[in-house]
């Protein structure tokens, strides 16, 4: 469907855009990767990231002078890494594990964002343009700021151009980003500069904290093949929702958060086709690479068990993982879920019945791992 100028939502805003934090030369090898094909209902969006990037490139330039130390900073531990599809719950089981700030850190939204400068840069510039950003995301009504836990996509996205999230700003090339959600039938140089640039953020993470790292990123969720490869004593928690539920949220996702970032007209028309078929590759690479995982290092919850005990659903979450004493962590945790005890999630209307049948029929793995009632 051709998207007609009238409806494209947030067409003149220039916030709240990962590509803000790309470097120069980055920024010309992307739009030299995509013909420069940006359409002209949203030029105004490419000229404020190629001014932006001139800025980047000139604080990644001040920043050089910590790479020796960072080359040298082993990480403080095996990374844990939260595992699940968009709109699963993988935010809110990722801010409740940031809380234990006693056996982890974490990338918050500035670090992902700005992965080349933010040694340099985040004191203050974090003050500065702290209005930016909206208090809660777009598609929800989760609490953002610059420091506020986030996923750390971004960060080798920038920094690498590799990420299927780039499907997104350009979406006519959709289908050419699609191998980078696992990586396995990606280029292998492209896979060793993926793997290059994610252990150099993770150092530069351990460089500033000196703690281990709990990470979140949906796509690491068909990586766990690279991801054991890279760190081989590494854990993950992998959480799920019920595939009615995920799919509508994901739709939603969809008509609100993505409406930031593009750089092409979208067709509004493949969204849907596009949420089933991603779903099933993330979760195929999934189930393929379970069994690959050395005993006690994954360990699976329910979102509705996240929900309704979240507190138990953690301590069981850390002796499953030996993550260390919960008991210390306890108490942060307790505090930020009364921070968030009002919170009312998204409601939707019943889906439709011909794509609550194709969800049915296209995700049956899922709902025959999860017991899930279709």
């Amino acid at each position: 469907m051709a998207t007609a100028t009238a409806q494209l939502k947030h067409r003149w805003s220039v916030g709240h855009n990962y590509l803000a934090g790309i470097t120069a030369g980055d920024w010309w090898r992307l739009l030299r990767a995509n013909g420069f094909a940006v359409d002209a209902v949203y030029w105004h969006r490419a000229a404020v990231v190629t001014a932006l990037s001139a800025v980047n490139a000139v604080h990644r330039w001040r920043e050089r002078r910590f790479d020796a130390a960072i080359a040298a900073t082993p990480l403080a531990g095996p990374p844990l890494f939260v595992l699940g599809h968009w709109r699963s719950g993988t935010t809110h089981l990722h801010n409740l594990l940031a809380q234990d700030t006693i056996h982890f850190a974490y990338a918050n939204t500035y670090q992902v964002i700005n992965p080349h400068t933010f040694l340099t840069t985040e004191a203050l510039n974090t003050r500065l343009f702290a209005g930016l950003l909206p208090d809660t995301r777009p598609m929800d009504n989760v609490a953002l700021s610059f420091r506020s836990p986030q996923e750390d996509e971004f960060a080798p996205l920038l920094m690498t151009g590799l990420s299927p999230y780039l499907g997104v700003a350009f979406p006519r090339r959709d289908d050419g980003y699609a191998p980078y959600l696992s990586f396995r039938d990606a280029p292998p140089d492209d896979v060793e500069t993926w793997a290059r640039a994610f252990t150099w953020f993770l150092k530069k993470l351990t460089f500033k904290y000196r703690r281990r790292l709990v990470l979140k990123s949906p796509t690491h969720t068909a990586r766990v093949r690279l991801l054991l490869r890279l760190f081989p004593d590494a854990r993950f928690v992998h959480i799920h929702r019920h595939p009615y539920e995920v799919f509508q949220s994901f739709r939603h996702y969809y008509d609100t958060a993505m409406w930031f970032t593009y750089l092409q007209r979208p067709d509004l028309d493949a969204i849907d086709g596009k949420i089933l078929r991603r779903y099933t590759a993330l979760h195929d690479a999934l189930f393929d690479d379970v069994p690959r995982i050395p005993a006690g290092q994954f360990h699976e919850v329910r979102y509705d068990d996240l929900e309704r005990d979240p507190v138990e659903v953690l301590r069981g979450t850390y002796q499953a993982l030996d993550l260390g004493d919960f008991t210390a962590a306890e108490p942060a945790i307790r505090a930020y879920l009364g921070t968030v005890r009002g919170y009312e999630k998204n409601q939707f209307p019943p889906l439709e019945p011909e794509w609550k049948a194709r969800v049915a029929a296209e995700w049956r793995r899922s709902f025959e791992c999860w017991d899930s009632r279709a």
